[in-house]
């Protein structure tokens, strides 16, 4: 016998209906929005006055970041300013979330930027970075908001995030410039391979975890040593408080312009990180019998290297637009993100 289907009883397939309408209720609900924030955009075109539109980029892989990244966007339509959203992860989360799937959405594209006023970022550095791509490739300022660890590249911390939103909606912020690299990776005949840049650092990488890579050191066309080694870090000093740091690099500051280059665990007696002038061009060699590498720019963008490579890099053409929120210097948020003991500290006396 089968039984009766009350009217309170779920039907095979109600839910998969209900999940898709509530979907397709989203979308056009995002696409209203979008049609709405265009005819807005043609109405200030028309009075002449220029809108004001932010790319928030959000980490989704916690519920928390979602329910900050939403107030964040609140916010800032509140106080005037449109918001697009960007996630880095699963863009599904996004969109089902009751205040930011009412917001146009964006994919990991260039084109997200195109026209804003500036890229907020919510989450940690990794996150920050993949943002600064975007930032980068419409150079328009990227501001970082912490939700990760350390987040030494972020200009805030969350606890405090309604706060460096308000100062983005009363334009009480500054932007300044940070350095890049730009890195071209050749084959042994010189053919390029691939190209590519970073903010924080180019990492030449042994793919072969059993052995060391055999490189040469080149700065300004000229060999400076040769080693065996699991890699060469070439970094900005921004990126001197991150990969290039663990691996036994200095601290640079950030109004430096300069380059470092930090060996990483190299088999011989001189392995010491060099600094040298921005407009220096280091190459780092690897031997036609050694095995394949990579370089791996900011953690993700990637050019193989097959044995025998070359990887050149100089001081890139454009750089990162940063956004600072405050006046603190440089020391104070050393101090601050690796909690550095200053016990005892008196000062200059007056």
């Amino acid at each position: 016998m089968t039984a009766a289907t009350g009217r309170g009883d779920a039907r095979p397939g109600d839910n998969d209906r209900q999940d898709t309408q509530g979907r397709d209720a989203q979308d056009t609900q995002a696409q209203d929005t979008q049609e709405a924030q265009a005819q807005d955009t043609q109405a200030d075109k028309d009075s002449g006055t220029a809108p004001r539109e932010v790319l928030l980029v959000a980490h989704t892989g916690a519920h928390g970041n979602l329910s900050l990244a939403a107030e964040a966007a609140q916010q800032l339509h509140d106080g005037g300013i449109r918001v697009r959203v960007m996630a880095t992860d699963d863009p599904a989360p996004v969109a089902r979330h009751e205040i930011l799937g009412r917001f146009p959405r964006y994919g990991h594209t260039p084109e997200a930027a195109t026209g804003v006023e500036m890229v907020v970022v919510l989450g940690g550095d990794g996150t920050f970075l993949r943002a600064a791509d975007i930032a980068h490739a419409q150079d328009v300022p990227v501001l970082g908001i912490n939700m990760g660890h350390i987040g030494f590249l972020a200009e805030w911390e969350q606890d405090s995030l309604g706060e460096a939103i308000n100062k983005v909606i009363e334009r009480d912020y500054r932007v300044e410039t940070r350095m890049t690299l730009s890195v071209t990776v050749r084959d042994g005949q010189g053919r390029v391979l691939g190209t590519g840049w970073a903010l924080n650092e180019c990492s030449v990488e042994n793919l072969n975890r059993q052995g060391v890579l055999d490189t040469i050191l080149e700065i300004d066309l000229r060999p400076v040593s040769s080693f065996g080694c699991d890699g060469v870090l070439v970094s900005t000093p921004t990126g001197s408080t991150a990969y290039a740091f663990s691996a036994g690099g200095p601290v640079l500051w950030p109004e430096l312009e300069s380059i470092l280059v930090v060996p990483s665990n190299a088999h011989t007696l001189f392995a010491r990180p060099l600094v040298v002038s921005p407009d220096t061009t280091v190459a780092v060699e690897t031997n036609p019998q050694t095995s394949p590498a990579t370089a791996v720019m900011d953690g993700f963008r990637q050019i193989h290297m097959p044995p025998g490579a070359r990887v050149e890099i100089r001081r890139g053409p454009q750089d990162v637009r940063w956004v600072r929120l405050d006046t603190a210097p440089f020391a104070d948020r050393l101090v601050h993100k690796f909690r550095l003991p200053v016990t005892g500290w008196r000062g200059p006396r007056r």
